[in-house]
């Protein structure tokens, strides 16, 4: 059986299927090259299409879709995002939340070091993970050189993608 959902957007003007996709990732290139490959037969194909789109973008799209991530923690983005993409923000951080006030001023701090090293906010696929693993990832990251880093943002944002690309595919 077909998925609703992707039927339906299939079925979309291109402009109107790339607003659509868009949550799922936050760069317009990404969105944009997606609703281009449309006809997608299932969700596999829907995966595999977004994951070779993602790998093949500019770096400035790459930034586009993190500066639409909100700061672990956090939950407003650096830049555009839609409502969706905010909502699902703090779905996947939810467990990242931490009480411990300590923990919550060391995530701030290593997040602020971060961005001072690399220039951007630190994209890592929160889900399931608590905040003192996610201040332990980003202190790992930390050692990691600007190609290192980058590589390592995609991949991230390639799973953040990946899961929300399910999400939206369930939301009908």
């Amino acid at each position: 059986m077909r998925n609703k959902v992707l039927a339906r957007w299939n079925s979309l003007d291109p402009a109107t299927a790339a607003r659509e996709a868009l949550p799922c990732c936050g760069s317009q290139a990404w969105a944009a090259a997606l609703a281009g490959r449309r006809p997608i037969a299932d969700e596999d194909s829907l995966i595999d299409a977004s994951t070779s789109i993602w790998f093949a973008l500019p770096e400035d799209a790459w930034q586009e879709a993190f500066d639409s991530h909100p700061r672990i923690g956090q939950t407003h983005a650096q830049t555009h995002a839609t409502d969706e993409s905010l909502r699902w923000s703090a779905l996947e951080q939810r467990t990242a939340v931490s009480e411990d006030e300590a923990v919550r001023l060391a995530l701030q701090e290593a997040n602020r070091r971060y961005e001072q090293k690399f220039g951007r906010i630190f994209i890592l696929c929160a889900t399931g993970k608590t905040s003192a693993e996610i201040l332990a990832i980003l202190e790992a990251r930390m050692k990691n050189d600007a190609a290192t880093e980058l590589r390592e943002a995609t991949e991230q944002q390639r799973q953040i993608t990946k899961l929300r690309l399910h999400r939206w595919l369930e939301s009908e």
